[in-house]
C-alpha cells in the first residue's frame, strides 16, 4: 500500500485552514500529542493539555487561533477536533481488496456489479441486487435478492443484508451486522398462543451512515425502517421494525429501540439507552447512558434516569439520595431526643403501630 505524504501547505489547502510555519514540511500521518513523531501532525482540541506541547515531537499541530509561540507550525482551525478528523481521513486507506470479483464469490447472473467494485471471497449476491461503483464487499458478505447498495460503500466481513433492503452512498457497515432481519411481530389469540405477522417491509439506509459491529436493524412490518443521512451507530445496537432515525443522530453501544419509534434529527443516545415502542423523540434531544424512555420527548431536552427525567431534576434526586443515610441518622437521633424529653416530663409515650406499615410512631 502506497504511503500517503503531504506538504503542510497542501494539508492547509485540503483542510481549508490557515498555516503558521514552514509550508514545505512533509507529513505522513496523524498522532496523539504524547507520541506523535517528526513526520506526523498532532492536534490540541482541549486547552488543558497545552502544556504537553512543550515535549511534543510532532511536525506540526492543529489548534485554534490562541496557539502562538508553541515551537511548532500550527494549522489554525476554529474546530481543531473536526479538522483532525478530516486530516486523518486523508491518510486513511481501508483494508486492501482489489477491484473485481473473487473466483469463490457467488454472483447471480441477474445481479449488477459495477466494474470498479470489489467483491471478496465467498460473497453471495442475489438476483436483482445492485452493487455501486467503488463499493467493497469483503469476505463472506451476504447480499440478498433485490438489494441496492450505492457507490463507495464499505461492507466488512460477515455482514448480512437481506432481500429488498436499500443502502445509499458511502455507507459503512462493520462485521457481524444484520440488515433486514424480521421484526418481532406476533399476534396472540384468547389462549395466549402467538402467530407470526409476516414482515414484508424493507430497511432503507441513506448516504454516509455508519453502523458498528454486531448490530441488528429489523425490516419494517409494512413500509420501511429508515436510517437517515449521516447517522452513526455504535456496536451492539438493536433497531426494531418501522423505526425512523433522523439525520446525523448518534447511537452509542447497546442502545435498544422498540418498534415504530421516531427519532428526530441530531438526537444523541448514550450507551444502553432503551426506548419503548411508538415513542417520538424530538430534534436535538440528548439522553444519558442507561436511561429508559417510555413517553414522547419534546425537542431540545437533556434527559437522564429510569424513568428518564430532565437532567437537572435527576441530579437533584440523586443529590437527595446521597444524603439519605445522614438523614436516617439524624431522624433516629431526633426520635431519641423526643423520647428522652417525654420521659423527663413523666409522660412516656405508649408504643403505637402504624396500621399501614407496622412502624413505631
Amino acid at each position: 500500500m502506497e504511503k500517503k505524504r503531504y506538504r503542510l501547505s497542501e494539508l492547509a489547502q485540503l483542510l481549508d485552514v490557515t498555516l503558521k510555519g514552514n509550508p514545505n514540511l512533509i507529513v505522513e500521518g496523524v498522532g496523539p500529542l504524547e507520541t506523535a513523531g517528526p513526520t506526523q501532525i498532532t492536534f490540541l482540541a482541549n486547552p488543558k493539555y497545552k502544556a504537553k506541547l512543550e515535549r511534543c515531537r510532532a511536525a506540526a499541530v492543529i489548534g485554534d487561533a490562541s496557539l502562538e509561540d508553541v515551537g511548532l507550525p500550527v494549522l489554525v482551525s476554529s474546530n481543531p477536533y473536526w479538522t483532525m478528523a478530516k486530516a486523518a481521513q486523508l491518510f486513511y486507506s481501508p483494508p486492501v481488496l482489489n477491484p473485481g470479483i473473487h473466483a469463490s464469490a457467488l454472483i447471480s447472473p441477474e445481479a449488477f456489479v459495477a466494474e470498479d467494485a470489489s467483491v471478496g471471497p465467498w460473497v453471495h449476491v442475489g438476483p436483482g441486487a445492485s452493487i455501486g461503483s467503488g463499493t467493497r464487499l469483503y469476505g463472506h458478505v451476504y447480499v440478498g435478492a433485490g438489494v441496492t447498495i450505492g457507490a463507495q460503500c464499505l461492507i466488512y466481513p460477515h455482514v448480512t443484508i437481506l432481500d429488498g433492503c436499500r443502502l445509499g452512498n458511502r455507507v459503512i457497515i462493520h462485521s457481524g451486522t444484520v440488515i433486514g432481519s424480521d421484526g418481532f411481530g406476533f399476534a396472540q389469540d384468547a389462549e395466549g398462543r402467538s402467530t407470526k405477522i409476516p414482515q414484508t417491509g424493507i430497511v432503507q439506509i441513506d448516504d454516509d451512515v455508519e453502523i458498528g459491529a454486531n448490530c441488528t436493524v429489523d425490516r419494517a412490518t409494512f413500509g420501511r425502517t429508515w436510517i437517515q443521512e449521516g447517522v452513526k451507530i455504535d456496536n451492539l445496537v438493536h433497531i426494531a421494525h418501522n423505526v425512523t432515525i433522523g439525520r446525523h443522530s448518534l447511537l452509542v453501544a447497546q442502545v435498544g429501540i422498540a418498534g415504530s419509534v421516531t427519532l428526530g434529527n441530531h438526537v444523541v443516545l448514550g450507551g444502553q439507552v432503551g426506548i419503548a415502542g411508538h415513542v417520538t423523540v424530538g430534534d436535538r434531544v440528548r439522553i444519558g447512558a442507561k436511561s429508559a424512555i417510555s413517553h414522547s420527548v419534546e425537542p431540545g431536552q437533556d434527559l437522564l434516569g429510569i424513568p428518564a427525567m430532565p437532567q437537572k431534576q435527576w441530579l437533584r434526586h440523586y443529590a437527595a439520595w446521597l444524603r439519605l443515610p445522614r438523614w436516617q441518622q439524624e431522624l433516629a437521633a431526633l426520635r431519641d431526643r423526643v423520647r428522652s424529653l417525654e420521659e423527663a416530663l413523666g409522660r412516656t409515650s405508649k408504643p403505637c403501630k402504624d396500621a399501614g406499615h407496622g412502624n413505631e410512631c
